[in-house]
């Protein structure tokens, strides 16, 4: 069975969806984002603890801090490479980005290949269906392009300003590019 919780954000946010199996956390997303496609909609709504959990996790972020813990959360069709880049991106310390490029890099070093796809870890990036937990707005373009947010470009720049980045390292494309 899957339950669902809808969790209030501060002002300059769309609110966030939760969906979980009951124990553990298994989607995160904003809600009327292109990655709420990506999650169950049509579940009961249930306050379970892990959504308690999850909401205290995210009124701390909120309130401009580093939570302490992490819920505990699970993802299906986990690949190894979408751990991989999982790894990365949970690797992003508080206030930082990293570019896809970057993310790609440190693969093809950790598989002591040449090259890795900045492209193929976008994918991976993009699949991620526990935002800001598991921080995929903290990748951006090499060039500091806000590209490929699902959760949306106005909910990435939110969130990057909540941790205090210089926005001026950074640019809205004139294209969308959400994924």
């Amino acid at each position: 069975m899957i339950y669902k919780y809808i969790y209030k954000t501060p002002e300059g946010f769309s609110n966030i969806g939760m969906n979980s199996d009951g124990e553990y956390l298994t989607g995160l997303w904003f809600e009327d984002s292109r990655d709420s496609s990506k999650h169950t909609i049509e579940c009961e709504e249930k306050d379970l603890e892990i959504f308690k959990e999850t909401s205290k996790w995210l009124d701390i972020y909120f309130s401009g801090k580093t939570p302490d813990f992490t819920p505990k959360y699970k993802i299906e069709n986990l690949t190894p490479f979408r751990q991989e880049v999982i790894d990365i991106m949970n690797s992003i310390k508080f206030g930082k980005t990293l570019s896809y490029n970057d993310m790609a890099k440190i693969i093809a070093k950790n598989r002591g290949i040449k090259r890795m796809s900045a492209q193929a870890v976008g994918g991976a990036v993009g699949w991620n269906p526990i935002c800001i937990i598991i921080p995929c707005h903290r990748v951006v373009g090499t060039n500091g392009s806000l590209t490929g947010y699902g959760g949306g470009i106005k909910n990435k720049i939110s969130l990057l300003e909540l941790e205090g980045n210089d926005m001026n390292k950074y640019f809205v494309p004139k294209q969308s590019t959400e994924l």
